[in-house]
Order: C-alpha cells, then sequence, then structure tokens
C-alpha cells in the first residue's frame, strides 16, 4: 500500500499492486474498461466449467486484497467470490473485465482530504432480490469520519428478504453496527463522545419510518429480531435515519452493477481520485 502526504491530506492507493497484477495476467496491453462489470450483463455467461480452479482462485483473492484501497471494484469482486469452488468461463470473463477495469484507472485511490471535524456519517442500500440464481439481496454500505470515507461494505444477505424494505433494513442494520464502532474508537482517541446523533441516511421511506415508528408491528414480524437493532439506536438518539433521494445514495455502487456515467459520480463524492492520471 502506498501513501503520499501533503498539507492538505493523505493519498492512499495500492497502484504498484495493480501494475504488478496487469503484468502477470498480461493485460497491461489490454483493451481498457469503463466500469468493473458491464451493467447489461444480467449475469449472463458461458457456464462451461472453468477447468484451472487454482488460477481462478489466486486472481480473486488478490482483487480481494486489492479492495482495501479500491471500493470501486468490491461489488464486483464480492459477487466474484460466492463462486471459489464451482468457477465458469463466464465468472472468468467477469475477473477479466476487472482486470481491463484496473487497467483504465491503476493509480486510483482513496483522498482524504485535511478537514476541521470528525462528524460521522453513513449511507446504507440494499438490492433487493438483485441476485437472479437464488433471489437474495445485496447489502451495500460506507462511512465517512471528517467528511472522508474509511470504511465500506458489500454483501449478499443470508436469507431471502421478502421485501424490499425488509432488504434495506437489514443493510441498515450492518451499517448501524458499523457507525457504532466507529463512534466508540473516536471517543477512545478523543475521549469526546459526539453528543448529536450520527446520521444514516437511506432512500427507503418505509425502512425509515420502521426505524423510528415502534408501532409498525403487524409489518415487521417476519423481520428477524437482531434487525431492530436500528430502532433501538434511533430511540436512544445515538442515530438518525434522514431520507436521501436515490441519485445521492452513494451506498448504490456497492450493491449493484451502474451506468458509467453514475458510478463516475458516485466515485467522486467517495474522493476516489488517480493522481497519477
Amino acid at each position: 500500500i502506498e501513501v503520499a502526504t501533503s498539507s492538505k491530506g493523505l493519498f492512499i492507493s495500492q497502484r504498484k499492486y495493480v501494475m504488478d497484477l496487469l503484468k502477470e495476467t498480461g493485460k497491461l496491453a489490454a483493451k481498457p474498461a469503463d466500469t468493473p462489470m458491464d451493467y447489461n450483463s444480467k449475469f449472463e455467461g458461458d457456464t462451461t466449467p472453468l477447468f484451472d480452479l487454482r488460477q481462478f482462485q489466486r486472481l480473486v483473492g488478490k482483487l480481494i486484497y486489492l479492495t482495501i484501497t479500491r471500493p470501486d471494484i468490491s461489488y464486483t469482486v464480492s459477487y466474484i467470490s460466492q463462486f471459489l469452488h464451482a468457477p465458469t468461463l463466464g465468472h472468468m470473463d467477469l475477473v477479466d473485465r476487472v482486470l481491463r477495469y484496473l487497467k483504465s484507472c491503476p493509480g486510483k485511490g482513496i483522498w482524504m482530504k485535511k478537514n476541521d471535524h470528525t462528524e460521522i456519517i453513513g449511507y446504507a442500500d440494499a438490492d433487493w432480490a438483485g441476485n437472479p440464481f437464488d433471489r437474495r439481496s445485496t447489502s451495500g454500505f460506507c462511512t465517512f469520519v471528517g467528511g472522508n470515507l474509511v470504511t465500506w461494505k458489500s454483501k449478499k444477505q443470508s436469507v431471502v428478504a421478502q421485501s424490499s424494505v425488509e432488504a434495506e433494513y437489514r443493510a441498515m442494520a450492518s451499517a448501524t453496527s458499523e457507525l457504532i464502532w466507529l463512534r466508540h474508537l473516536l471517543y477512545d482517541l478523543t475521549l469526546r463522545r459526539p453528543v448529536t446523533p450520527i446520521k444514516l441516511y437511506c432512500d427507503n421511506q418505509a425502512a425509515i419510518h420502521i426505524a423510528s415508528n415502534p408501532v409498525f408491528h403487524e409489518r415487521t414480524k417476519h423481520i428477524k429480531v437482531d434487525c431492530h437493532f436500528v430502532r433501538e439506536k434511533v430511540q436512544r438518539k445515538i442515530i438518525m435515519t434522514p431520507y436521501i433521494q436515490s441519485e445521492e445514495q452513494l451506498a448504490d455502487v456497492f450493491t449493484k452493477a451502474l451506468p458509467k456515467n453514475t458510478f463516475q459520480n458516485i466515485l467522486a463524492k467517495l474522493a476516489l481520485i488517480d493522481i497519477f492520471a
């Protein structure tokens, strides 16, 4: 991991690691791709079983390590990782697409500006029944401290959600746990506990109402008990859940493949840049 510092902030990247990976896979002269996953792919591809499992698993392992500083490939790598034990040629094509995307921006990394505050905020989203094979949803969230991206996650949910609200609520529960951990960490470092509720932005109004309204019992019986962890934190004024338009939802990039323009706009807001470009 490479770190560049200046009076204005900090830049973290894995440029050398990416270049070594491209050289190892013979992709230095490959045609660059605009996004890590084709927006119109519909997850379809060659279903012929892959012969060399070890090579596939090794490449995916390297990509997983790369997500330490590359949130832009988190969703695609998370999806590919589900097929480590039985990959197909279509899955290898997805890995090839990620490598061609890395070819277009090998030096991209996280820019952390020197701001004058330590406010914690989060964004949570879910792609309901987005997986066409088992219809499980994908949760995604990202958190900011002092206006800088610090943590993010993209993960397929363990059970099938019966509604988009349930899927969103599970994503909010995961994000809430992360925000509470950051709150305690910041307290340990500064000895000052935040006095205002942490903002967790969500683009699903029904999920927001369930989190703040304890009367919605009939509509939430099918949701696992641990998801009501969110409601408890809202009632204790530890977090708050303001609504945000779907177009402004930064966690979208962790739940699904996006068109080029939308994808690039979100990366710009996440302060994911390439200072070598």
